[in-house]
């Protein structure tokens, strides 16, 4: 593909999502020796591959989906998922032959946030070197998500990503970053993410992790102590300390962070010096001095959730296409949570996301609720 907007890569996988009836809570559904009933299941494509590229594609934007699977029947259903949207959709996928590709079975009981239950695959054995570096070139953004899924992408310190990222920002593109939870009890949740992100972030343009991804990976204490009090740690938390956590973040090496709070939000830092953006070939326009040490917050809007499945991929998707539209950092903030209120409206990751202009439909008409300004 060539002139396109975006290369969304990395972590891709097939969503079975159960619809989980009334009364179902964290505490019930994995209840040893009894029988839960549960309504239909939703069958729909997960991962940033897919939730953030699927999105920013119904918002009207031309993506390359950089992303592998197993040559197994899940494989053939998530590409089928996606050839129906738009056959142009593959174009960028590997097909790994004698792998298994990766799946989540996500629990989304009503009312209270999701968990999920994920296979890895074929996404341990992806790794930075399989991005298609000339591909890539034809769009203005390369988006990468969820490394800690990806076993060829966390274990090598993070050299091979920043390696990549370093490549493509030559060519004048852009790079993104999106983060997920390490599994503490696992291999992921051994890395030394501190260090991962001090050797990957100097390359990262824009950095759009969520706040409780951030403290388990770099505060586990405070990670703990927040999650004592509340189940999201964004809603036991502070502007002054998420705005620190932020800082941090950009002291490292990012230019703009965007952190994702749940249900409280979203929140951006960027960086005093921006003056690398404008170097990039298809950035000479970027008005860096609108978004230089910027801190902008701005709660949810206040609408009926039926699911959270990729809420979090949703706004990133807004934020990013924001940026590709040349909006401010404001209508930026904006759009983007408004795209992740437009995902909770329905139950699946993608299909909640309308077109571009209703969106900024919805952000103008939308009222937000009152979040967490001013706590201490």
């Amino acid at each position: 593909m060539s002139d396109f907007d975006i290369t969304v890569a990395g972590h891709i996988c097939l969503d079975v999502i159960p619809q989980l009836l009334a009364g179902t809570t964290a505490e019930n559904v994995f209840c040893p020796g009894t029988l839960r009933t549960v309504g239909p299941a939703t069958l729909s494509t997960g991962g940033v591959v897919s939730n953030t590229g699927l999105s920013l594609f119904q918002m009207g934007l031309r993506v390359q989906m950089a992303g592998k699977v197993g040559d197994d029947p899940l494989g053939a259903t998530l590409l089928d998922i996606l050839r129906k949207k738009d056959p142009a959709l593959t174009a960028g996928m590997i097909v790994s032959p004698g792998q298994n590709t990766s799946y989540t079975v996500v629990l989304n009981p009503p009312g209270i946030d999701r968990a999920f239950l994920h296979c890895p695959g074929v996404n341990d054995v992806f790794t930075a070197d399989e991005l298609n570096t000339q591909q890539i070139a034809g769009g203005r953004v390369l988006h990468f998500g969820y490394p800690p899924l990806m076993r060829g992408i966390y274990s090598d310190g993070g050299a091979g990503l920043a390696e990549k990222f370093r490549q493509v920002q030559t060519l004048g593109l852009l790079t993104s970053l999106d983060m997920a939870n390490p599994d503490p009890l696992g291999e992921s949740g051994r890395v030394d993410w501190t260090a991962w992100l001090k050797t990957v972030l100097p390359t990262v343009d824009v950095f759009l992790p969520s706040f409780d991804e951030i403290l388990l990976m770099t505060d586990k204490p405070r990670y703990d102590q927040l999650c004592e009090k509340c189940v999201n740690p964004a809603a036991a938390s502070s502007l002054e300390e998420i705005r620190a956590v932020s800082a941090r973040l950009t002291d490292w090496g990012a230019k703009i962070v965007v952190m994702k709070l749940g249900d409280q939000g979203l929140y951006v830092h960027a960086s005093d010096d921006l003056s690398t953006l404008q170097t990039r070939g298809k950035w000479t326009a970027f008005d860096s001095s609108s978004w230089r040490g910027i801190d902008l917050y701005s709660p949810c809007y206040d609408v009926p959730v039926v699911g959270t499945t990729g809420s979090g991929d949703a706004t990133v998707a807004g934020f990013l296409a924001s940026l590709i539209k040349d909006l401010s950092p404001e209508e930026s903030l904006n759009a983007a949570v408004a795209t992740g209120a437009c995902n909770v409206q329905a139950a699946d990751a993608v299909s909640g996301v309308p077109d571009w202009e209703t969106v900024l439909e919805n952000a103008r008409r939308w009222r937000k609720k009152k979040g967490i300004v001013g706590r201490q």
